[in-house]
């Protein structure tokens, strides 16, 4: 009940101006304030049912209305005798009805603080570190333990036509090809996990374009994404169309152990080499190691001198040979 009384007397303080609208006090004054009293309530009751963003929207037509309409009015003012200078300030609140009824409609609904700073305001910056993901590096599975170790960082793409993809080689009657494409269908779930990243499934199909490595070129133009794979010819036809394409194999020659001609080591002889009398050795990254007359040293752990060392394009292959056969 105070509340209620509370806002009666803050709507006369509001209105009593009105008394003053006239030359002189009189009953249409009074009337003007009675009247406005009775509108605020009823306004107030009909404001309670719209939402948030009509009333927000209302206010903004009030003001913008009362300036049109003082700009409008002006002139008037200028032309008019004072006599009958009111009738400007009448069309002032024609002004302001109309801009409220305006500002209520269904347009201004989400019209908030926030979006209007955000449509105006805020400029939002363009995500340049994103990047698509294929089939091929989705198998291999090494793309989920980079991307959580946090060595790339961005947005990921993945179009669902990779998905489809991986979900025929799935579904293979050959148990190989179908472990890899579940493979595919794991990391692509594995990465979703990732708090950290975000992930994209992209629904476009690209349909007067059959291969799907031209899908992702296509794509990547597109939307302006770098591609990450391990398929060498799709990394270089995407360098032709001047994409950045990463290769994670070249990522995994870079981080191997660095060796040079006549360097030592010791290595496990593991089978017999394609040539005559030769051996192979791994180290612990998995690079292979020739070793020149070392058949006869299979099973046993031998001292090694580096030779040589040849880079092929899957990776890098050592030469060597036993420590007791250096002349």
């Amino acid at each position: 009940m105070q509340f209620r009384l509370l806002k009666i007397a803050l709507s006369v303080l509001m209105t009593l101006p009105a008394l003053f609208l006239f030359d002189t006090f009189s009953f249409w004054g009074l009337f003007v304030v009675v009247f406005s009293v009775f509108i605020f309530f009823i306004a107030e009751h009909i404001i309670r049912s719209f939402p948030a963003g009509n009333i927000f929207g209302g206010l903004l037509g009030i003001l913008l209305g009362a300036f049109t309409a003082s700009i409008i009015s002006y002139p008037l003012r200028l032309i008019l005798s004072k006599d009958t200078s009111n009738i400007a300030t009448f069309y002032l609140f024609i002004a302001l009805i109309l801009a409220f009824m305006l500002a209520l409609s269904r347009r201004c609904q989400d019209v908030t603080l926030m979006s209007i700073k955000e449509r105006f305001f805020t400029t939002k910056p363009e995500d340049k570190n994103t990047s698509i993901l294929d089939t091929s590096v989705l198998i291999d599975g090494r793309i989920a333990d980079i991307i959580d170790a946090g060595f790339i960082t961005g947005k990921f793409i993945i179009p669902q036509f990779i998905i489809q993809e991986l979900q025929y080689i799935a579904d293979s009657p050959e148990s190989v090809r179908r472990m890899r494409g579940r493979r595919g269908l794991d990391t692509i779930k594995k990465i979703q996990k990732m708090s950290h990243i975000k992930v994209e499934i992209t629904q476009d199909n690209y349909p007067n374009i059959k291969d799907v490595d031209s899908k992702i070129i296509a794509h990547a133009n597109s939307i302006g994404a770098k591609i990450i794979t391990n398929d060498y010819n799709l990394q270089k036809v995407a360098h032709l169309q001047g994409l950045v394409a990463l290769n994670i194999n070249e990522l995994a020659n870079i981080l191997k152990t660095l060796v040079i001609p006549g360097e030592k080591m010791t290595l496990f002889i593991a089978k017999e080499g394609k040539e005559q009398g030769q051996g192979v050795a791994y180290l612990d990254d998995g690079t292979m190691v020739v070793v020149e007359n070392g058949r006869r040293f299979i099973g046993k752990t031998i001292d090694l001198e580096v030779t040589s060392i040849l880079q092929t394009p899957s990776g890098r292959m050592i030469f060597a040979r036993a420590f007791d056969d250096r002349q």
